[in-house]
């Protein structure tokens, strides 16, 4: 294999991995379907849903029970947030399982 082909191998492998890393992760609850922000990535530590839209007000922040939230430690102190945190059906905590096992990011 000569060197070009190895380089286009390399991209084509890259380009394959990038693809399966965005997508969906089913465990997930779904995006939040609010008009203040366009794109969403979920923090696996937290579990909630953060605004990753550069043109919104809201961007960075945490959005939980159809709220945001500019800081985690507003998100930490909203009782509500505070009991989800220590039930079973806590989203958080690292992604289990495969190829985009990281952060997802979801555009509208």
């Amino acid at each position: 294999m000569n060197k070009t082909n190895k380089i286009i191998a390399g991209i084509s492998s890259t380009a394959l991995v990038i693809g399966l890393a965005g997508c969906g992760d089913s465990d997930l609850p779904p995006e939040p379907d609010d008009y203040d922000c366009d794109e969403w990535e979920w923090d696996y530590d937290d579990g909630v849903w953060e605004c990753d839209d550069e043109y919104s007000g809201y961007y960075g922040h945490y959005y939980y029970g159809g709220s945001y939230y500019s800081s985690k430690s507003s998100l930490y102190n909203n009782k509500a947030y505070a009991k989800y945190k220590k039930s079973s059906s806590f989203k958080g905590g690292k992604a289990s399982k495969g190829f985009g096992s990281g952060s997802k990011s979801f555009g509208g």
